[in-house]
């Protein structure tokens, strides 16, 4: 079974504004995985040249900014087999783009304050289509910013959905952080970035916040990473690998005295070990102690980050948690950006750390993803206007 050689992708404006551009970017799978641009009409490959190896940062001379229509409505691009694809969004303003050897696309930053597209809106999902699927999802392990939708329909008629944030869900979210921070002291509202004319317009995840301040949440994991070592020198923490190993354990050992300074670490067998993990190890899910080597380790490491980020491994015994949603994000420390996120997307499901695809076996998807072998349309809406959710999926409280 192979997918067509193309696919159409719809590009939705649901913003209030009539300026918004979209920008297709990735590899092109049946060109040995060559850097792929769409140009401006949506339909034409753009596959740039290397500038010379002594020359970086060079300004992309190609006009790859895909104009959308007015507000409301869909217009359609149609791109061959992708890999690693984004589709960025723009509002008001257009992207810049550079290029450096290789050929190697220079993308938006969303940390560097100094960056071409500094004061720019922008967002981007992220997709991949080959001979076998199509596979999307929306993203928010870097930042929130523009409120984005996906959805595929298949050649049957099917359509799945990810129902994204409404047009408030932006302004939602930083009134959440800030009413954290008054509760707990902790600096969430110092990742809502505010454009040049003073108006919030990004909010960066803790990991993110984390790379342009390194004192950010220095200790805020400390006291719950050390009740979870302690629960676990009395009894076992059970993780489901959902993989050959099934079921392992994990308990606390203390290798020599604590006097001597000695630091515990919990061991799953095989050689897995696991040291305390700092604040930045815990939002980024691939620092420090989590740093993936061994096979059982890459299965590992991505259950017990999520439950150190949605707060449940004090309260499950196990991870995945069994109990599904409904348990995540209620204790006091906790991943709160990642909270306040999902409280915000209509249908709770969006990634908003690097494991939130970690569910329990049968449980809701909570990663935002679509993905299908017989697609017909992909499309992507962005800015929440007219925004909607299936009347049966899992979704969460919002603010008034």
């Amino acid at each position: 079974m192979t997918t067509k050689s193309t696919l159409t992708v719809g590009l939705k404006n649901a913003t209030t504004s009539n300026v918004v551009y979209a920008y297709i970017t990735g590899y092109a799978i049946d060109r040995s995985n060559h850097l792929l641009l769409m140009s401006s009409d949506g339909v034409t490959p753009y596959y740039p040249i290397s500038p010379p190896g002594n020359v970086t940062v060079q300004p992309l001379n190609h006009d790859i900014s895909i104009r959308l229509g007015p507000p409301n409505s869909t217009i359609f691009a149609e791109i061959p087999h992708i890999a690693g694809a984004r589709v960025y969004f723009s509002v008001n303003n257009k992207l810049k783009f550079f290029l450096n050897p290789g050929p190697a696309l220079v993308e938006p930053s969303c940390t560097n304050r100094s960056d071409a597209n500094a004061d720019v809106c922008w967002a981007f999902a992220e997709l991949t289509f080959n001979d076998y699927q199509v596979f999307a999802n929306i993203s928010y392990v870097d930042f929130v910013s523009l409120p984005m939708s996906c959805e595929v329909e298949t050649v049957e008629g099917r359509i799945d959905r990810v129902s994204g944030m409404a047009l408030n869900g932006f302004d939602n979210v930083c009134r959440g952080l800030k009413a954290q921070s008054a509760k707990d002291g902790q600096p969430w509202e110092r990742l809502i970035i505010n454009n040049s004319a003073g108006r919030p317009f990004r909010v960066l995840s803790p990991n993110n916040g984390i790379v342009g301040d390194p004192t950010l949440f220095a200790n805020y994991f400390r006291n719950y990473v050390d009740a979870v070592f302690e629960e676990y020198s009395t009894r076992p923490l059970n993780v489901n690998t959902q993989a050959q190993w099934r079921t392992v354990q994990g308990r606390t050992i203390t290798n020599g005295s604590p006097d001597n300074g000695a630091d515990d670490e919990m061991d799953f067998g095989e050689g897995v070990k696991y040291g305390k993990p700092s604040s930045k190890d815990i939002f980024s899910c691939s620092s420090g102690v989590f740093g993936d080597s061994v096979p059982l380790q890459l299965a590992v490491t991505p259950r017990l980050c999520a439950g150190f980020n949605r707060g449940t491994l004090l309260s499950a015994g196990v991870t995945p948690d069994p109990l599904g949603p409904g348990s995540f994000y209620k204790g006091a420390i906790c991943n709160h950006y990642a909270r306040i996120l999902h409280e915000q997307l209509l249908d709770g499901r969006g990634y908003a750390f690097p494991y939130d695809d970690v569910c329990a076996d049968g449980g809701p998807d909570q990663c935002g993803a679509v993905y299908d072998s017989y697609p017909k349309v992909l499309t992507f809406a962005v800015g929440g206007n007219g925004a909607w959710v299936d009347k049966d999926a899992f979704g969460a409280p919002k603010y008034d």
